[in-house]
């Protein structure tokens, strides 16, 4: 009886950790809307095995709490299916985390890829392995799994997501040797692509993109519950460094910079737009010099 009642808890223990080992808390949807006259069956069962793979595979050695998982919401947008198996289409990627002492959820990533292509049969699970390349879906969904998981542990550590990174560079380096574009340095002129995003999150010339989000995060928004001017204050020198980064300008594409542009601008225009107008002023001629396509989003910081 007793060996009984400890396996059971060894049991429950296990159970427990592997429940929570997981990283990910993913909102999954597919859009099949450009697709006509199709077995809408097919997308179904992909939609279901797509969200069961990014949030019940454990990408990392680390245990997570329930409610210490990164949330994440994905969107397949399929826009063609040239065969009952193959499909093509764009990700809408977007990831969170939770500004230390409040409800508020901080935009880390808002990311679309409109190079999307694979193969998927139904009712095939859909499995991930770091070092040989399984299927594009795969490699797809790995990849930015380990992008996601990179830049929450930036957030919260200088350059912390630096072991996700390197496991997403082997993603690629894996898949660079099939045909399906977006892996290759060449497959963008503008080199914007996942081989670029990998190659710039790594590349010690864009190192102060990492440390801005390191102390955007960690040293500004989290310290604003206790004290808004210290937070508010570190988030303009976290302004001042892309400042300086976008004057340095290492390529003349500098692509990191426009994803950190598109995942942060509105809410810094949000924490400046009551500030005090020369603070105003100061910022809005930092955003709209950095991202002069921007538009109006930063209008509120204008006098």
């Amino acid at each position: 009886m007793l060996s009984k009642v400890l396996f059971g808890f060894a049991l429950l223990i296990y159970s427990f950790f592997s429940l929570s080992a997981q990283e990910l808390n993913c909102n999954f949807t597919i859009n099949t809307s450009k697709i006509q006259g199709t077995n809408k069956q097919v997308f179904t069962a992909m939609e279901e095995a797509i969200r069961d793979f990014l949030n019940n595979t454990v990408f990392t050695n680390h245990v997570y709490e329930a409610n210490e998982r990164i949330e994440c919401n994905v969107l397949l947008d399929i826009s063609d299916q040239p065969t009952a198996n193959e499909f093509s289409g764009r990700l809408q990627i977007q990831s969170r985390r939770p500004v230390f002492g409040s409800s508020y959820n901080s935009v880390l990533f808002n990311y679309i890829d409109d190079d999307v292509e694979f193969t998927y049969q139904e009712g095939d699970p859909i499995e991930f392995s770091e070092n040989t390349f399984v299927s594009n879906l795969s490699s797809l969904l790995s990849y930015y799994a380990y992008v996601i998981i990179g830049l929450d542990y930036d957030s919260f550590s200088n350059k912390g997501g630096t072991p996700f990174y390197t496991i997403a560079e082997k993603i690629v380096n894996n898949a660079r040797t099939t045909n399906y574009s977006g892996w290759n340095s060449g497959d963008d002129k503008e080199r914007k692509n996942r081989y670029w995003l990998i190659d710039n999150l790594l590349d010690s010339d864009y190192e102060p993109l990492r440390e801005f989000y390191y102390k955007y995060h960690r040293l500004g928004l989290d310290v604003m519950e206790n004290s808004v001017e210290q937070g508010k204050a570190e988030i303009l020198r976290t302004v001042e460094i892309l400042e300086r980064f976008n004057n340095n300008r290492p390529d003349p594409f500098t692509f990191l910079l426009t994803v950190v542009m598109d995942s942060k601008a509105t809410e810094m225009v949000s924490v400046f737009s009551e500030s005090p107008e020369a603070q105003k002023a100061k910022v809005y001629k930092i955003l709209t010099t950095i991202d002069p396509a921007g538009g109006t989003k930063y209008n509120p910081l204008k006098n």
